[in-house]
């Protein structure tokens, strides 16, 4: 059974039309990319107890922040340890660990809320569920960028795009399925983890059982590969273990952690956010569409900005997303002081989109910068970028909201000084990204097809 999934029987067969794989891809990352809608579980998770109102045994926000922050941490670390694994076995079998673990995850999790065990929330949704989130995430990369050599930055976006969608479809299951399973006793929490866990296994070993590779040789038909005028795409292969000890590799990752640092604290508490800077004007249900909102656009701005990166330039693409973030993010404070929920929720909209983008973007930079052999495993390295992030986006949100709380601040204003601080993150990532140059010809593979991983490369300055 287990020799089906092996990286041998996935090659495609000649003839095999490549637009097959968008699709396999998806049915993974609609799944995992349901970690942006967790927000939507912290309100009832903060009542198991209570039921109807948060008791003194009951869970705090701050506590439960932390679920979707170890969920990160593991995404990234399962990402940078599984990458090179995922280029040896193939994208089928890693396809299939992720999923037992993300629907192992959300088990585990059931269990922990019928117990009232946070440690059991933690090690269930947060290390198992984000181990599956890592691998799941990475797996159908480097398989797409191989499939699309001719427009790779719209091939990362169709990648990743399903992950930024996947609240879309999780928020609101998330809403119906705790309303149908709500009782006297029970906040349906439980009941919920363990529906979706079920239907997140089956969707993401579709995705597994239907992904193919190209083989070693292939190209798209009638496709001659252009002569590289541009200095930040490079014609030559780097080795992951030579591409670590390059400065721009440091240079992106503070790039990408600055720019998810900034979003991934409101994603995280999206809903409760919109709920208490408009109180009274924007309904629980209300506030779950508005996650669904920023969902479209995460998934939207994926395809878009990675494809628009394939024109401007990705280096081009990431100073759009710095100077034009820090401009709306300083922008917030003020639309919630005037009340226009409008403008509120097409803020956010476009700053989600950035965000998203910024995700689909970065695998194509580094292929530009590093070439395709490796660019799987050396994204996986990457991605450890997501998970100091996942740590200080919710962290700073959440505790400098609790402070400005507990010294007498609205809580429809909490918000403000963070928004700030975002901003200036983003001008660091502008200066970082300014930095970044094509990778010194000392770390290119001497023999691009077959250089062992140990081998030597010359001496040089980089």
């Amino acid at each position: 059974m287990l020799e089906f999934f092996s990286r041998d029987k996935s090659i495609a067969g000649p003839g095999f039309n490549r637009w097959m794989v968008p699709p396999a891809a998806l049915a993974v990352h609609l799944c995992i990319g349901q970690a942006y809608a967790f927000s939507v579980f912290n309100g009832p998770l903060s009542k198991v107890i209570g039921i109807n109102s948060s008791v003194t045994e009951d869970w705090k926000l701050t506590t439960l922040g932390w679920i979707f922050s170890l969920a990160i941490v593991f995404l990234g670390l399962s990402a940078a340890f599984g990458g090179k694994w995922l280029e040896k076995v193939g994208p089928r079998l890693t396809m299939l660990v992720a999923a037992c673990c993300f629907g192992g995850g959300f088990l585990i999790s059931a269990i922990g809320v019928s117990l009232h065990q946070i440690w059991l929330i933690y090690l269930g949704y947060g290390v198992v569920g984000g181990i599956g989130l890592g691998l799941g995430y990475v797996s159908p990369v480097s398989t797409l960028i191989k499939w699309f050599p001719d427009r790779r930055g719209m091939a990362t976006g169709m990648a990743i795009m399903g992950f930024g969608g996947g609240a879309m479809i999780g928020a609101p299951l998330s809403v119906l399925l705790m309303d149908h399973f709500k009782s006297a006793t029970s906040v349906g929490v439980a009941e919920t983890f363990v529906v979706m866990g079920v239907l997140y296994f089956i969707s993401m070993t579709i995705g597994a059982v239907t992904i193919r590779i190209p083989s070693p040789d292939w190209k798209p038909a009638g496709w001659v590969a252009p002569v590289v005028e541009n200095k930040m795409i490079t014609k030559h292969q780097v080795h992951i273990d030579d591409a670590m000890k390059t400065p721009q590799f440091y240079l992106l990752w503070i790039v990408l952690c600055l720019n998810v640092t900034a979003g991934i604290g409101v994603l995280g508490q999206a809903s409760l956010m919109i709920q208490e800077t408009f109180k009274g004007t924007v309904t629980v249900a209300a506030a779950a569409g508005f996650v669904g909102l920023l969902s479209v656009f995460n998934m939207g701005g994926r395809l878009f900005w990675s494809s628009a990166s394939d024109y401007l330039g990705r280096k081009n693409t990431y100073f759009v997303f710095f100077i034009l973030g820090a401009i709306l993010y300083t922008s917030v404070p003020y639309v919630g002081q005037i009340g226009s929920v409008a403008m509120f929720v097409m803020l956010y909209a476009v700053i989600i989109s950035m965000y998203g983008g910024s995700f689909a973007t970065a695998p194509a930079y580094l292929a530009d910068l590093y070439g395709i052999k490796y660019v799987g495993a050396i994204h996986g390295r990457l991605l450890t970028a997501w998970s100091t992030a996942g740590v200080l986006g919710p962290v700073l949100v959440n505790y400098i909201r609790e402070y400005q709380i507990s010294h007498g601040v609205a809580r429809g204003d909490a918000y403000t000084v963070t928004m700030y601080i975002m901003a200036g993150l983003l001008l660091v990532g502008f200066i970082c990204n300014l930095m970044i140059k094509p990778v010194h010809e000392k770390h290119n593979m001497a023999n691009e097809a077959n250089r062992p991983a140990n081998m030597p490369v010359a001496a040089g300055n980089a």
